[in-house]
């Protein structure tokens, strides 16, 4: 049996995969303790710990770390005279308008900062030599003076040259046994001074919760009798041994909207389809991601509570539109949606346990698109009154009816969920209408056909289990590891064999790590250059495939820094630009130990189709709606709009003008049949 688990901020989701044989498990997470959400779904599921030969696991724990400044103590060393670096960061202003703007605040506090006499210059070598006994001296002063947890060691240039990073890391371990060390080296072997020591301060923050957390859920593991692997989902879509992910905690930092990701790649690539919007509206927020050729974009960063994070990431962009979000009014008489969200605890006020607030979710219940008897498969019960009590201030306040301001709530979110689409699809070169939208979580496929239309998008693809589709993704990531180098090189004539000698470096590094861990099978390599023209501030991620490479020419080069620059800027090599010199700034290998493909077994049909209809209310006007389950629909051969398909953990709600079937695959497919009313 192998069974992945996600812990998200509403809800812990749960898929097994025993043959033919599927069970997956919904339930509330416990945010004061996930470990213990992650074990009622199991729980849940009926599922002995013993038959489990593979566990992989996603959850928020490290990000909300940061986000709850909840992390370890961390001191943070680094080159004398570069004290300030993480407070005064950079000189952009990122909320031009914001009058009151402050930068973020970093994890780790002034006075917790040491300062060590060494330098090393751009191109590794020494420029003031590390004396190692007034080092190891300034060292255990200052860490015997508070009771630390961790450290993260930056020093100037050391993505060049580590040696000096990793004699203080020496000296910390040996005089400080139980402190986790992190060096930037290590962590992010890459170039910009401020983002290096931001990566390695936030992952020194959250090693000490992660290292934690995992050495918990491994007890309890090993306590019920599970003898099999066990995993961690990491943020580039990959996953790693626990083990591995303890030692290097900031890759797991978005790995619950990463696996959603994964999932939907798989699922729907079942169905034929490649080029995807992925589209996952779980509980508290929004996440989107871009699909081209079966792949997602990987971006060299990204950023919590504001402070960057240097290290490989799906490319996912994020909104707080979930269906816990909360529904309010703003000073200026706007009704807004989100970022506040009801969570876990209490949840939305149709739960029943103890929450107020308007959410999405009570709108749907108000509005009919979700049926209080039929919620998660009939497991949870839905309180409507509450809903309703919880819309009643709103709807006097603009002299609404409740099923009109829920209805309003609604096509707000899916405004919000268009938007964040658009700035991952059309600003940055791509069209929408040449995509598939694949809609997850537990509210993804009741917004899915409105923000389809709105988007042009004429094929929306919900996959088996959607409520589920990222515990699914855990289960169908493969092992995968990066490693990035920062090496200056200009496009002339030697600039291939330099690109061959750089890839060559991290893909034997890459190679190494991967033994380490005890795997040495076969591996997939992926090369991304990161390339601008010189005198630019920032680059452009140019892919190459290992053909690409073996045969990579000056001219292959251009041409491909020339497209992906088109792509980002709309301006290529034209006029202005032609003859302009380019120059390859920084390197990045991965390597995939590809994992034997799964994918649930599709569910059969039922007898005949469903004859019960709902009243819903929807762009201020009643109308019938037919109720089917995803078995009925196929036995039907498909059913138009207005429809419900309900599933055990997803609600589809299929528009007028759509009609939906069941492919060979397992997929709900739903097509644009004509014109909406």
């Amino acid at each position: 049996m192998r069974v992945g688990i996600e812990v998200g901020g509403t809800f812990t989701d749960l898929i097994a995969i025993d043959g033919a044989e599927v069970r997956v498990a919904k339930v509330p997470s416990t945010p004061a303790a996930p470990e213990q959400g992650a074990f009622a779904a199991l729980e849940a599921a009926g599922i002995a710990l013993a038959r489990v030969t593979d566990l992989v696991h996603g959850s928020t724990v490290a990000t909300n770390a940061v986000l709850e400044r909840k992390g370890g103590l961390t001191a943070f060393v680094t080159t004398a005279g570069f004290r300030d670096l993480l407070s005064i960061q950079r000189q952009d202003r990122p909320k031009v308008y914001e009058l009151l703007y402050a930068k973020p605040v970093p994890v780790v506090e002034r006075r917790d900062v040491v300062e060590i006499v060494e330098r090393m210059r751009a191109d590794g070598a020494v420029a003031t030599a590390l004396d190692p006994g007034p080092a190891e001296a300034t060292l255990v002063a200052a860490l015997a003076a508070r009771p630390y947890q961790a450290v993260a060691v930056c020093f100037l240039n050391a993505y060049a040259n580590p040696a000096h990073e990793h004699a203080v890391a020496a000296i910390i371990k040996r005089r400080f046994p139980d402190l986790h060390v992190s060096c930037s080296a290590d962590i992010s072997r890459e170039f910009r001074e401020y983002e290096r020591a931001s990566t390695t301060a936030l992952s020194a923050y959250v090693q000490p919760i992660i290292d934690s957390y995992i050495g918990r859920f491994e007890a309890r593991l090993a306590r019920e009798g599970f003898a099999g692997r066990f995993s961690i989902m990491q943020s580039n879509g990959g996953r790693l041994p626990a083990a591995a992910i303890r030692r290097n905690a900031i890759s797991a930092l978005f790995s619950g909207p990463a696996a959603g990701v994964t999932g939907a790649v798989r699922q729907a690539g079942a169905s034929g389809h490649a080029n995807l919007v992925t589209f996952d509206m779980g509980g508290t927020s929004t996440d989107v991601c871009l699909v081209t050729n079966g792949a997602p974009i990987i971006a060299p960063e990204t950023a919590v509570d504001g402070l960057p994070i240097r290290t490989p990431v799906v490319d996912i962009a994020s909104v707080g539109a979930g269906g816990g979000s909360i529904v309010w009014r703003d000073p200026g008489g706007m009704l807004r949606v989100g970022p506040r969200s009801a969570g876990a605890e209490p949840g939305p006020a149709c739960y029943g346990r103890g929450g107020t607030a308007p959410t999405i979710t009570d709108a749907h219940v108000i509005r009919g698109t979700i049926q209080p008897e039929s919620f998660l498969g009939g497991r949870m019960r839905l309180d409507v009154e509450a809903a309703r009590r919880a819309y009643a201030p709103l709807a006097r306040e603009f002299g609404m009816s409740l099923e009109a301001i829920a209805d309003s709530a609604i096509r707000l979110a899916d405004a919000n969920v268009v938007r964040a689409i658009q700035l991952i699809s059309t600003e940055l070169g791509r069209d929408p209408r040449d995509y598939v939208l694949v809609p997850f979580g537990g509210a993804g496929p009741l917004h899915a056909g409105r923000i389809a239309e709105d988007l042009g998008i004429g094929t929306i693809v919900v996959p088996q289990n959607a409520g589920v589709l990222s515990a699914f993704g855990l289960l169908a990531a493969d092992f995968t590891m990066y490693e990035t180098m920062t090496r200056r090189t200009l496009v002339d004539a030697a600039a291939p064999d330099a690109v061959r000698d750089a890839m060559g470096a991290l893909r034997d590094r890459l190679a190494a790590r991967f033994a380490a861990l005890g795997m040495r099978g076969a591996l997939d390599y992926q090369h991304t250059l990161q390339m601008r023209f010189v005198g630019q501030a920032f680059e452009v991620d140019v892919p190459l495939s290992t053909g690409d490479l073996d045969g990579l020419t000056e001219a292959g080069l251009r041409e491909r820094f020339d497209h992906a620059h088109r792509l980002v800027y709309m301006a290529g090599g034209g006029a202005g630009l032609a003859g302009k010199s380019i120059e390859v700034v920084g390197f990045r290998a991965g390597a995939t130990a590809p994992e034997e493909s799964i994918l649930p077994p599709k569910p059969p049909a039922a007898a005949a189709h469903a004859q019960r209809r709902v009243r819903i209310h929807e762009n201020r006007a009643g109308r019938d709606c037919a109720v089917a389950t995803r078995p009925q629909v196929e036995a039907a051969g498909g059913l138009a709009g207005p429809l419900l398909v309900e599933d055990e953990t997803a609600t589809i709600y299929v528009p007028p003008g759509w009609r939906a079937a069941s492919d060979a695959a397992g997929n709900l497919v739903v097509r644009r049949t004509g014109d909406a009313s």
